[in-house]
């Protein structure tokens, strides 16, 4: 998709290849990947404009497919088994938050088909360049 990947410590994960690669993210070669120590160490050497970046939450208030996407997008994803931060989640406006539709009663995709579905949508509207 052309996107970069932005990791902000701390990672709930080893970036050791071979760990990696067992599950299943060996194609980590072809993505660009930057390595963050905080949320305020991202924001300050990469400067995303605030109202281009959409945080990927349960409690969203929009859901992804009514966004306009741009190119230079921010998409804004917590960890794996507890989400964004209250906190950080907190920073963004209303409809800045994000959700994806789910099924009542249904539990949240994980958090790689979360990503997929997200970024594909949003390369999807800009016409897959």
């Amino acid at each position: 998709t052309g996107c970069t990947l932005h990791l902000v410590e701390p990672l709930g994960f080893s970036m050791d290849d071979r760990l990696l690669r067992r599950a299943g993210l060996d194609y980590h070669e072809y993505a660009e990947v930057r390595r963050h120590a905080s949320w305020q160490a991202l924001q300050g050497t990469e400067a995303p404009p605030p109202e281009r970046m959409f945080a990927l939450t349960t409690r969203g208030t929009r859901v992804v497919h009514d966004v306009a996407f741009a190119e230079g997008d921010w998409l804004v994803f917590g960890s794996e088994t507890r989400g964004l931060d209250p906190a950080l989640r907190e920073t963004f406006a209303p409809t800045q938050r994000l959700r994806l539709p789910m099924r009542e009663g249904q539990r949240s995709l994980n958090l790689s088909n979360a990503v997929a579905v997200t970024v594909f949508e949003a390369w999807r509207q800009l016409g897959f360049r």
